[in-house]
C-alpha cells in the first residue's frame, strides 16, 4: 500500500460519525484532507493557513477566576490542536519551500517545536550533543528539519525585504504587526546565537549515510494513541514517508552551501566551504534530479551560487580565472585594472556573453566608488556607461538615462571613445541587416541632438557613419542641421589630410570650414582662412559658427576692416580666445591672444589697446586659478598691470566692464587697500562704480583694526549699499481711475544694480572684506521694523542703526542677498565661526529648527577642535545658546535644554524645571542626567522622579548627584573642571546628533 493510500485509509477510519466538541477542528481538517486526496475543490482556508489557525487557537493563554492571564493550558483540547497542525505539515510533506512561503517565523517556529516534543526530543537538550545515528529516524530527522529550517530563516533574514505599502492605520492591526515584529527578531537572534551549533548539526547528517523517515499523518496518530493500543508499533519502526540518503544529502549541501556564502561576506575563506557544498548538491541534483515528494532545488539558483563562488574563490593567477568574463571583471575590480574592465566590456559588445543586469550592476559598483572621492574613476564611468549603451542599442533596448547625463557636456575625447566603441561593437560584414540599422538610427540620433557642430562632425565625417547611412538618409540628416543652423554647411564626407583636398569645391569649402571650426592653432587658422578667401570672396568666414560670440564693444570696431580676411582672422582669434578663457583652456587663450595683438598691432592702436586688456583679465584668470589659490601672492608686474589699466585715459578705446570688476576684485583680494583708498585718481571713482564699491569696501577694511570713532566710511559704504536695496516707486492710474503704487526692484537710484553687486561680491575671496559686507547686510536686514529675530555678525556695530526712509528698501531683496552671501563665504571658508554663527541664525528666524542647531553645533566645533576646548565665550555668548535652547525646545528635545540652561552665565532655573516637567521628550531623557552639574537641576530632577514614581530615573539621579566631583565642598578648578567636562561630551553628543 502506498503511503499516500495509508493515509488516507487511517484518515477515514479515525473520523468518527459524529464528532465531538474538543475534535471538531480535527474533523474539520480530516474533510479537508480528503477533499485533497480525492482531488476535490481546495478547501475554504487553504491546508497551511489551518497550522495557523489551530496553533493560534492552542496557544491562547487563559485567564483564572482571579481574571489573571495564565500561559496555555496543557489540556486534551490543546494537545489536539497541536496534532491537527502537525498532521497538516505531515499532509504537505514537510517541505519547507512550501511552509515558509505561507507560515511566517513565529508560527513556523512553534511547529517544529511542537515535531521536537513530540518526536520525543527531550526539551533543552543540544542538538549538537545529540548521536544522529543513534536516534530513531523520525526523530533525527525532526532534528535535521528543525535546524535546516534554523539555516535557510538566518539566510534568508539577511537578503533585502521590499516593504509593503501600509494600509490605513488600525490601532489592532499594528498593534499586531508591532508584536510579530518583535517576537521574530527574538527569535532570529537566538537562531543566530545557535547558528553555529545548527551548522555542525547538519555537517553530522552528511555522515550519516542512511535512510531516514518523516512522520506522515498514519504516524502521529500512532503516536497520540494511548500506550496500549499501539499495536506493536512505536516511533522507532519505519512507519512515515522514507527519505533517500542521498535525498538528505543533497538538500542538506544546498543550506550548508547558503550560510557558508552568507558568511563569506565577513570571513572570505569560508567561500571555499560554500563552493564544496554547492558543487556537491549540484552532482546529486544531476544524479536524482531536482525535484522530490520532501524538497525542490532551485537550479537556476544553484547556478549562480556555483558561478560566484569559482569567481571569489579564484586566485589572480589561476589559470582557470581566465575561463569567464565573470572571473576577469572580478579580478580587475579586485586589483583596481579599470582599463583592463573596459577591454573586457568592448570585447564583450561583440559576444553578448554578459547580462544586462550584471552589467548594470558593476557600473553602479563603479560610480559609489566615484562617489566616494576616486575621482579617477569618472572617465571609468563614462566607458564603461558607452559599453553598456553600445550593447542596449544593439539589443534593441532603450538607451539608460545615466548615458544621457554624462553626455550632456560632450567633448572631444568623449566623442572620440564612443565611435571606437561603435566601431568595435559592430562586425559591418557579418552583422545583420537589423543591427546595422539599429547603430545607424543610434549615431543620427546622436547628431541630432548635439549643440555643438564641431561634435556632429565628427560623427557624421566617420568611416562608420557614412557606410551605416546611405547616401539619401545622409542628405536628409543635413537638411535637418541646416534648418536647424542655415549658416553651416556640413560635410558628407570624412575629413581627409589637409594636402589632399578633393577636387569638388563645394566639398574642398566644407572641409576646410570644418577643421577651422576644430582648430584652435593660430598658424593654422591663418593657413585655413588663406585657403577659403582664396577659393571664395562672397562668403563672411567670422559667421560659420554660431559659437563663435564677440563682446558688441568689440564687434564694432573689428567688422569695421576694410579687408576681408584680416577681418575674418582678428574676429576669429577673438572669438576663439574668449571661448578657450571662458572653458579655463588658458594655454591656447594666451596663444591665440598673443597672434591677435601681433596682428592687430601693424594697423589698430585701438585693437591693439583691447587686446592688451584681454590679456591682462587672462593673467589675472590664470594666476587665480593657480598660485593664487595656494596663497601665492600675484607678481609686482601684474599688479601694477592692474593699476595701469584703471588708470588708463586713452580716448575711444572700447572697455568691458568686467575687466575693471575683475581688477578691483583682485585689488581686494590680494589686500591692495592702500593703493584702493590713497591712489586711485578721483574721476575714475567718479566714473566706474566698481572701483567706487572697492574704494570704499578697502577704507572700511582699513578702519575695522581702528578706532571705534572712526566711521565715516562705513556710513558712505552703507548709503551706497542702501540706495542699491532700494526701490524705485512708480504711481499709475488704471482705467477705472484709481492710483495704484508700482515697486521695480531693479532699481537704478544706486550705482550698480542689486544683482550686479552679488556678482561682483562672489568674486571676492578675502576673508576681512567678506566679513565687512557681509555684517553690513546683516544690519540692513536687522533695521527692519517688523523683525522678530535679529541676525549676529562680526563688526555689526560699525554700521548705522535707522534709514530715514524704511518703506524705500526691499528687505525681501535683502534678506535674499544674505542667504546667498553667507551660502558663497562658507563655500570660502566652510570653517569660520562668524560666517557659521550666522547661517544658523538665519535658520532660526526661518523656523528651521534643527538646521539651525547643525550650524550653532559647527561653529562651535571648529573653534574648539571638535569641543576638545573650550568654545571662545564671543561664539557661544547668551544670545547663541538661548537660541540652542529654543531649538531644543520646539523639536521637542526637553532635557537638552534643561542642559544648556546651565551654559547661560546665570543659570535658568525657571526654564530648565518647566522643561523637566515635560513627559513627551524626543530625546535620551535619564541618559543625558551624566552630563548634569548643576546640583540644584540633580535635585529637583530626584524630586520629580520620586513624585511620579519614577524609581529607576529617580535612581540614575542619585547617582549622578552622589559623584564626588560635584561635592559642593570642592575647590572652584574641580567644580569648574568637572563643568567642562560635562560640557564637553554633552556638546560631543549633541554633534553626533545633528551632524
Amino acid at each position: 500500500m502506498s503511503a499516500e493510500a495509508a493515509d488516507r485509509e487511517a484518515a477515514t477510519s479515525s473520523r468518527p460519525c459524529t464528532p465531538p466538541q474538543t475534535s471538531w477542528f480535527e474533523f474539520v481538517l480530516e474533510e479537508a484532507l480528503l477533499e485533497q486526496h480525492l482531488q476535490k475543490p481546495s478547501p475554504d482556508p487553504p491546508p497551511v493557513q489551518l497550522i495557523v489557525q489551530f496553533l493560534e487557537q492552542a496557544s491562547k493563554p487563559s485567564v483564572n477566576e482571579q481574571n489573571q492571564v495564565q500561559p496555555p493550558p496543557d489540556n486534551k483540547r490543546n494537545r489536539i490542536l497541536k496534532l491537527l497542525a502537525l498532521k497538516v505539515a505531515a499532509h504537505l510533506k514537510w517541505d519547507l519551500d512550501v511552509l515558509e512561503k505561507s507560515l511566517s517565523v513565529p508560527v513556523l517556529n512553534m511547529l517544529l517545536n511542537e515535531l521536537l516534543c513530540i518526536s520525543k526530543v527531550p526539551p533543552g537538550t543540544k542538538h549538537v550533543d545529540v548521536d544522529l545515528s543513534s536516534l530513531p529516524p523520525t526523530t533525527a530527522m525532526a532534528i535535521l528539519l528543525y535546524n535546516r529550517w534554523a539555516i535557510r530563516t538566518i539566510v534568508q533574514s539577511s537578503f533585502p525585504v521590499k516593504q509593503v505599502k501600509p494600509g490605513p492605520p488600525q490601532l489592532n492591526v499594528m498593534n499586531h504587526i508591532q508584536q510579530e515584529k518583535e517576537l521574530t527578531e527574538n527569535i532570529l537572534k537566538v537562531l543566530k546565537e545557535q547558528a553555529a551549533d545548527s551548522i555542525l548539526v547538519l555537517e553530522g547528517a552528511l555522515k550519516l549515510n542512511k535512510d531516514l523517515y518523516v512522520h506522515t499523518i498514519r504516524t502521529l496518530d500512532l503516536l497520540a494513541m494511548e500506550p496500549g493500543m499501539v499495536n506493536g508499533e512505536t516511533e522507532s519502526s519505519t512507519a512515515g514517508l522514507k527519505i533517500s540518503a542521498e535525498e538528505i544529502q543533497c538538500q542538506v549541501c544546498y543550506d550548508l552551501g547558503a550560510i557558508y556564502f552568507q558568511q563569506g561576506s565577513t570571513n572570505a575563506a569560508v567561500h571555499e566551504k560554500a563552493k564544496e557544498k554547492f558543487f556537491k548538491t549540484k552532482e546529486l541534483v544531476a544524479k536524482n534530479g531536482s525535484s522530490s515528494l520532501h524538497f525542490t532545488i532551485d537550479e537556476e539558483r544553484l547556478a549562480g551560487y556555483c558561478q560566484a563562488c569559482e569567481v571569489l574563490t579564484s586566485s589572480s593567477d589561476d589559470a582557470s580565472q581566465q575561463a569567464t568574463p565573470y572571473s576577469q571583471i572580478h579580478s580587475c575590480m579586485k586589483s583596481g585594472k579599470y582599463q583592463d574592465l573596459v577591454k573586457i566590456f568592448l570585447e564583450d559588445n561583440l559576444t553578448l556573453s554578459l547580462p544586462e543586469q550584471f552589467r548594470q550592476s558593476v557600473l553602479r559598483e563603479l560610480f559609489q566608488k566615484a562617489q566616494q572621492g576616486n575621482d579617477a574613476l569618472d572617465e571609468v564611468c563614462f566607458k564603461v556607461c558607452v559599453c553598456n549603451t553600445v550593447c542596449d542599442v544593439l539589443q534593441g533596448r532603450i538607451i539608460d538615462i545615466q548615458f544621457c547625463q554624462l553626455f550632456l557636456k560632450p567633448s572631444k575625447e568623449k566623442i572620440d571613445f564612443l565611435l571606437e566603441v561603435c566601431s568595435g561593437s559592430i562586425n559591418l560584414e557579418n552583422a545583420s541587416e537589423e543591427l546595422k540599422r539599429r547603430m545607424a538610427a543610434f549615431l543620427k540620433n546622436l547628431c541630432l541632438g548635439m549643440e555643438d557642430l564641431q561634435f556632429v562632425f565628427m560623427i557624421s565625417s566617420h568611416e562608420l557613419f557614412i557606410k551605416l547611412l546611405k547616401d539619401d538618409e545622409r542628405k536628409l540628416l543635413i537638411d535637418q542641421m541646416r534648418k536647424r543652423s542655415p549658416r553651416i554647411n556640413l560635410c558628407t564626407k570624412p575629413v581627409t589630410s589637409f594636402y589632399d583636398i578633393p577636387a569638388s569645391a563645394s566639398v574642398n569649402i566644407g572641409q576646410l570650414e570644418h577643421q577651422l571650426i576644430l582648430s584652435v592653432d593660430p598658424w593654422r587658422i591663418r593657413q585655413i582662412l588663406i585657403e577659403l578667401h582664396g577659393m571664395t570672396s562672397e562668403r563672411q568666414f567670422w559667421m560659420i559658427s554660431n559659437k563663435w560670440e564677440v563682446p558688441n564693444v568689440y564687434g564694432n570696431v573689428i567688422l569695421g576692416i576694410k579687408d576681408s580676411l584680416t577681418r575674418d582672422l582678428v574676429y576669429i582669434l577673438m572669438a576663439k580666445g574668449l571661448h578657450c578663457c571662458a572653458i579655463k583652456d588658458f594655454v591656447h587663450a594666451k596663444q591665440l591672444f598673443a597672434a591677435c595683438l601681433e596682428l592687430v598691432t601693424e594697423f589698430s592702436p585701438k585693437l591693439r589697446q583691447v587686446m592688451l586688456n584681454e590679456m591682462l583679465l587672462l593673467d589675472i584668470y590664470t594666476h587665480e586659478a593657480g598660485a593664487g589659490v595656494s596663497g601665492e601672492r600675484p607678481p609686482s608686474d601684474l599688479i601694477s598691470r592692474v593699476r595701469g589699466y584703471l588708470e588708463m585715459r586713452v580716448p575711444d578705446i572700447p572697455l568691458r566692464q568686467v575687466i575693471a570688476e575683475e581688477c578691483v576684485a583682485f585689488l581686494l583680494n590680494w589686500c591692495e587697500n592702500e593703493y584702493l583708498t590713497m591712489q586711485v585718481p578721483l574721476p575714475l571713482v567718479q566714473t566706474n562704480p566698481y572701483v567706487k564699491l572697492g574704494q570704499l569696501l578697502a577704507a572700511t577694511c582699513k578702519e575695522l583694526p581702528g578706532p571705534k570713532e572712526s566711521r565715516r566710511t562705513a556710513k558712505d559704504l552703507w548709503e551706497v549699499v542702501v540706495q542699491i536695496c532700494s526701490v524705485s516707486n512708480q504711481h499709475k492710474r488704471g482705467n477705472d481711475g484709481r492710483v495704484s503704487l508700482i515697486k521695480h526692484r531693479e532699481s537704478t537710484l544706486g550705482i550698480m544694480y542689486r544683482s550686479e553687486l552679488l556678482s561682483f561680491i562672489k568674486k571676492l575671496r578675502e576673508p576681512l572684506v567678506l566679513t565687512t559686507i557681509l555684517s553690513l547686510f546683516v544690519k540692513l536686514h536687522n533695521v527692519r521694523e517688523d523683525i522678530v529675530n535679529d541676525i549676529a555678525a562680526e563688526h555689526i556695530s560699525i554700521w548705522p542703526s535707522s534709514i530715514p526712509n524704511l518703506q524705500s528698501v526691499d528687505f525681501e531683496a535683502v534678506a535674499i542677498t544674505v542667504k546667498e552671501l553667507v551660502s558663497y563665504a562658507l563655500t570660502i571658508n566652510a570653517n569660520n565661526h562668524f560666517w557659521l554663527i550666522i547661517q544658523a541664525d538665519i535658520y532660526f528666524a526661518t523656523n528651521q529648527y534643527s538646521a539651525a542647531l547643525h550650524y550653532y553645533l559647527q561653529a562651535g566645533a571648529v573653534c574648539s577642535d571638535f569641543f576638545n576646548k573650550m568654545v571662545p565665550p564671543d561664539v557661544y555668548t547668551d544670545q547663541v545658546i538661548k537660541r540652542m535652547i529654543k531649538c531644543c525646545s520646539l523639536l521637542n528635545c526637553h532635557t537638552q535644554v534643561a542642559i544648556l540652561c546651565q551654559f547661560l552665565r546665570e543659570v535658568d532655573y525657571k526654564t530648565a524645571f518647566k522643561a523637566l516637567q515635560e513627559q513627551n521628550s524626543h530625546d535620551a531623557m535619564d541618559s543625558y542626567y551624566e552630563y548634569i552639574w548643576d546640583v540644584t537641576i540633580l535635585e529637583y530632577l530626584t524630586y520629580l522622579h520620586h513624585k511620579r514614581g519614577e524609581t529607576d530615573k529617580r535612581q540614575i539621579a542619585i547617582k549622578a548627584i552622589g559623584q564626588t566631583e560635584l561635592n559642593a565642598s570642592n575647590p572652584e578648578e574641580v567644580l569648574q573642571l568637572a563643568a567642562q567636562r560635562r560640557k564637553k561630551k554633552f556638546l560631543q553628543a549633541m554633534a553626533k546628533l545633528y551632524f
